[in-house]
């Protein structure tokens, strides 16, 4: 197979470099989805066309391929060495010549077009599919993403969805094309020889099996290189990251990440060599076996010519060498083509896995739009709610066990009491991002279950505890709650928030960049800024949770004042750990395990030396012994 046209043995032709027996393994974990094949052909139905006709040329140029050597035959016959002992025939020859230089071209010509339209179409599906799963994702609810590891639902978009164009350019052309190329080989090889096709034929599965043994070893040093290139690049993110690099100094804790790094760097470099030189002993054997084909073939041709055989010419036997050398490729990826397509098909089941998965909370049909609700917008009611998160045991409380309030439009109602008392789940499920298990909500007078999710997320604001911001400018991130804001809605936003002084201060003012979760930021001012961008949205329902709990009491009072601002002429629903900031509130309801166990106003509420009574005296007790450290 060493022939005219062979390629070195070390380029592994046809193999890809998997770890077979991983792959097979991988596989079997992929789930079952019933009609995988006729989803994964409806994904390629509005391409039919295109890949009709990259069909035909696949087809069309595998059988050119073997079209020269049978040229080659008679230039050698015919054109450069007559077998009738004449002179070389001119014009023959450069007849064969121009003939066999216009199949190279047509053959070129075709392999462009073809690669055009597999990575046309094998990318624009990719790209339709990736689309649907974002969109899909975006429609789930929250308690999935809570569920679920960020890397998995990366990997996903992006390694699942991102092979999905290999499936097209490396299975489906590769099985057709190798196909098409052995069968025609094969004849080509028998049309000029039979009984040196019987040779080669014999030969050929022990160089076949070698190969493939090479290959496998190779793919699983390639495996553990990869594997150890993850770890890299997870010790990059971990330790380079903004969080990372603050934990190391914090910590001192350099120098032992550098020596991590270093660690898993010689592992890195050790299977680099490791792969360079795996194999090189069946290389040799490959090598050899190679080069033996062609000279066997060489060896009964002439025993067939001393024998007086008069079919076997110089023509004859460069042709059949030519033929013989393009076997290897094809015939290796023919071998693979069960694991290619088991591959192929776990790839898409993967994918339609999360494609299939239905969001808990969907709008009914016709659902209606809080414009058009019975009741007032900034209405919060609920009646009897009881809930419970997806993932309790169902030995387990309800976090909300009958809650009932109603928060009228423009009122403020707190919710204070212990950790784990159940709040913020409160906050939940006003705006429907969880379901109630039982009772109702209502927003303007309607069941959230019969209105529209977006046209209740139009009407509310949300600040967290935990203030998330683009790496963009504070301007983008503002901007975020409303994309066509100008520059006056801006300023007018910031002052509102205690914040734009501050912003005015940096350099770029507006334009300058946060950093990655706005780290260039203090908690005070990021906390500042997420009440801006909600004050740009302009909601008439404000859902505060905790909002002030991680500050300073310098940050917590211009947060607070902030705060105050922005909830005022606007239905808002407080989650606070610290009583001070919810005094002012028209209604604070103190929750314990799951209940309200006491309704009021501040004063009310300590006159009748309930829990909440009791909370007010441990924070005061507690801040007493703080301002004494702080006197000493």
């Amino acid at each position: 197979m060493g022939g005219p046209g062979g390629g070195h043995p070390g380029g592994r032709p046809g193999f890809r470099g998997v770890d077979e027996a991983a792959q097979r393994r991988q596989n079997a974990d992929a789930p079952h989805i019933e009609g995988l094949g006729r989803r994964v052909v409806a994904l390629f139905r509005p391409y039919t066309g295109r890949l009709v006709v990259t069909g035909a040329l696949v087809v069309l140029g595998a059988a050119i391929a073997v079209i020269p050597p049978l040229i080659v035959q008679r230039i050698f016959d015919e054109a450069l060495f007559p077998v009738d002992g004449g002179a070389p025939d001119l014009p023959l020859l450069a007849q064969l010549v121009a003939a066999t230089i216009g199949l190279y071209l047509l053959s070129a010509a075709i392999g462009v077009v073809q690669t055009w339209l597999t990575s046309t179409v094998g990318n624009r599906v990719t790209g339709d599919l990736r689309v649907r799963l974002f969109e899909h994702l975006q429609s789930m609810e929250l308690a999935f993403f809570t569920r679920t590891k960020t890397g998995v639902i990366q990997s996903r978009l992006q390694n699942d969805v991102g092979a999905v164009s290999g499936v097209l350019t490396n299975t489906l052309t590769s099985i057709l094309g190798n196909a098409v190329t052995v069968v025609s080989a094969l004849v080509a090889m028998i049309i000029i020889d039979w009984r040196l096709t019987l040779i080669s034929v014999a030969l050929m599965p022990v160089l076949v099996l070698v190969q493939r043994r090479v290959g496998q070893v190779r793919a699983r040093i390639a495996g553990q290189t990869q594997e150890s290139l993850s770890e890299l690049t997870s010790i990059t993110q971990e330790t380079l990251s903004v969080s990372g690099v603050l934990l190391s100094k914090a910590f001192n804790r350099q120098g032992a990440e550098s020596a991590r790094y270093q660690d898993e760097n010689r592992n890195q470099v050790a299977l680099q060599i490791k792969r360079a030189m795996s194999g090189q002993g069946f290389f040799a054997v490959v090598q050899v076996i190679m080069a033996s084909v062609p000279a066997l073939i060489y060896l009964v041709a002439g025993w067939l010519i001393g024998a007086g055989t008069d079919a076997i010419t110089a023509g004859t036997i460069v042709a059949f060498t030519t033929v013989q050398a393009r076997l290897l490729q094809p015939l290796m990826g023919l071998l693979r083509v069960s694991l290619d397509l088991q591959t192929s098909a776990a790839i898409f089941a993967r994918i339609f896995e999360y494609l299939d998965l239905r969001p808990a909370i969907a709008d009914p049909p016709r659902a209606a739009r809080v414009d058009d609700a019975p009741g007032p917008v900034g209405r919060i009611e609920f009646r009897d709610v009881v809930f419970r998160y997806p993932d309790a045991a169902p030995s387990t409380r309800p976090s909300l066990d009958g809650v009932s309030f109603v928060a009228e439009p423009g009122q403020h109602v707190a919710f204070v009491g212990p950790s784990g008392a159940g709040k913020t789940t409160v906050l939940y499920l006003a705006p429907r991002l969880y379901e109630a298990t039982g009772g109702t909500v209502l927003f303007a007078g309607a069941d959230v279950r019969e209105l529209a999710a977006d046209s209740i997320i139009e009407q509310i604001g949300i600040v967290s505890q935990e203030t998330y911001l683009f790496h963009a400018s504070i301007a983008e991130n503002l901007r975020y709650a409303k994309p066509d804001a100008t520059d006056a809605e801006l300023v007018s936003a910031c002052t509102a928030a205690n914040i734009h002084h501050v912003i005015t201060s940096f350099a770029r003012g507006y334009d300058t960049v946060v950093g990655e979760r706005g780290y260039r930021l203090s908690g005070g001012e990021k906390q500042r800024i997420a009440i801006a961008r909600v004050l740009l949205k302009d909601p008439p329902v404000l859902l505060l949770d905790e909002a002030t709990s991680a500050l300073d009491t310098v940050s917590e009072r211009v947060v607070q004042e902030a705060l105050d601002a922005a909830a005022r002429g606007r239905t808002t629903l407080t989650v606070a750990h610290r009583l001070s900031t919810v005094v002012g509130a028209d209604v604070i309801h103190v929750v314990e395990a799951g209940r309200i166990v006491e309704s009021g106003a501040h004063l009310e509420l300590l006159a009748a030396g309930g829990l909440y009574a009791q909370l007010a005296a441990e924070q005061i007790a507690a801040a007493r012994i703080e301002q004494f450290e702080e006197d000493a």
